[in-house]
Order: structure tokens, then sequence, then C-alpha cells
């Protein structure tokens, strides 16, 4: 999620003013976690990481983690990701305020509400983000792209709010996140994911918010164009296997299949593809 309306150096100075970032539950963020990972395992054939789109650590550096946005899937993949590869460090993401008041646990995982396409909305994101600047050991995730987009689209376009923070923030690092959902040889689809090189505020001059919009898009679309080419092979290789899930048909069809193998003398194997 992110907020399009652009931010004024006026609202840029106030978000100075200090911001309650929300309590996470260890607790609660295990027992989600869990749930998480079943759902996926029920709903794909595997998750998986491009094994060339391996995350930066960055451990003396609060990360901003930014995606492109394909699929209602994205925030339980997102989840996932960040406690497989950050264990270590406390998870932020912007939440439709309306939305987060219906689900309020979300808070204990590390939801904020922000008002959609509102100055105030903006301003929350700015103060969030400086905030968590001053705490290396977090990472906030964003999807900027603002709804819903498939992942082969090109040029990657952001709305304003990412390049705005960019702007404003000056020792985080900015990492792309890639992520499709392609079906390969299964019933059920791949969840696919890559990260890209990460851009560290500091090591560039100032930039107008405009030009921290465009670079950043720039480094995720590169990324995304990266995890497209290794989608394309339908192939297992050139991935990490974070996570296995459903593997056959079922039913009618994977019963005529295993007498098959038992009368030939074979092994069943309920898969079609390769795999690693």
């Amino acid at each position: 999620m992110d907020v399009s309306a652009i931010v004024t150096p006026r609202m840029a100075n106030a978000t100075a003013l200090s911001i309650a970032l929300p309590a996470v539950s260890p607790w609660l963020l295990r027992l989600f976690l869990l749930y998480a990972r079943r759902y996926m395992q029920r709903s794909f054939h595997a998750v998986r990481l491009l094994r060339a789109g391996q995350p930066p650590q960055l451990p003396d550096r609060p990360l901003v983690v930014y995606c492109n946005h394909p699929s209602w899937w994205d925030p339980l993949l997102c989840l996932f990701l960040a406690q497989h590869y950050f264990p270590a460090r406390t998870h932020y993401g912007p939440m439709d305020a309306a939305a987060l008041a219906r689900y309020r646990f979300l808070t204990r995982l590390g939801f904020f509400g922000l008002a959609t396409g509102t100055r105030q909305g903006a301003v929350t994101l700015l103060r969030v983000g400086q905030a968590l600047a001053q705490r290396p050991q977090t990472a906030l995730w964003i999807t900027p792209q603002g709804q819903f987009t498939d992942p082969r689209q090109r040029p990657t376009r952001f709305q304003p709010g990412l390049g705005h923070l960019g702007r404003c923030l000056s020792s985080a690092a900015f990492v792309p996140l890639a992520l499709e959902y392609p079906f390969w040889h299964e019933r059920f689809p791949e969840a696919l994911a890559c990260f890209g090189d990460a851009v560290l505020i500091d090591q560039f001059p100032p930039r107008r918010a405009t030009d921290w919009t465009a670079l950043l898009a720039r480094q995720l679309e590169a990324t995304q164009d990266r995890l497209t080419e290794a989608a394309r092979q339908q192939a297992g290789e050139p991935f990490e296997t974070l996570l296995r899930g459903r593997v056959g048909v079922g039913g009618v069809y994977d019963l005529w299949r295993r007498l098959r193998a038992w009368q030939h003398g074979d092994a069943f194997q309920p898969g079609h593809g390769r795999d690693d």
C-alpha cells in the first residue's frame, strides 16, 4: 500500500513530530506465521527465492523493502520472507486505516493505519519512516504501485510516496523485491520472489522526490526482469525452495497414475515437471 498525496515542504517539516509505533507481539506473530505457512502450503506448489536474488542483510541500517503488487497474497508472502530472512528485525507495514479498524489484531503484527489518498496519510508514512530510521534493526515493507498490477507490465510505475520517503531519510537501505505467482506444471501455482540490489540513501547526492521515485522504480523493474526470465524456464533449479506445498492433481486422475506406476513396477511420482 502507498500514499499518493503530494508531500509539500510544510508537510515534510511536520514529520519531525513524534509518532507511536505499534507494539509487535512476538507470540502472536509466531502464531500468525504458523497459520500463514500452512495456508501457503495448501495453496501453492512451492514458495521459492531465486538463488541469484538473495536479500542483503545490512545489519547496521534500517531497511525499506518495496515490492511490486501482483496479488492478494503479497502481505502473507512478505511476512514469510521477513521472518525467514530477517528474523532479528522488527517489521512494519502500512494498511488502510478503515480496514485496520476492522482487524485491530493486525497492529500487534506491525501494521499501522494510513488514511489512504490523504495528506495526513502521507505525513504519517513519513513520520513512521523517520522513526524507523533511528532504529537499525527495523524494516518497513511497502507496495508503492498502490494497486494490483500485472508483474509483467512495463514500465514499472510508482505512486509518489516512496520517492518522498527516500528524500526525507538519510541512512536507510531501500531493497527492491519482485514477486510472481505463475503456474508451471502442477495444479497449484508457484510463489516466486527475488530481492534486488540495495540502494543506500547516503551514497547518493541530494535528490528531488521525483528523482528518487524514478531511481527506485528502475531498480525494482530490473529485479522483476531477472525474476521473469527465471520464471519462464518453468524449472526449480534456479531457485531455493523455501516451502513445499501441494503436488499432483489428486482424485481419480492420480489414482489411475498410481495404479499404472504399480503395474510397471515404478515408484509413483505425483509431480509433473522438473523440480529441485
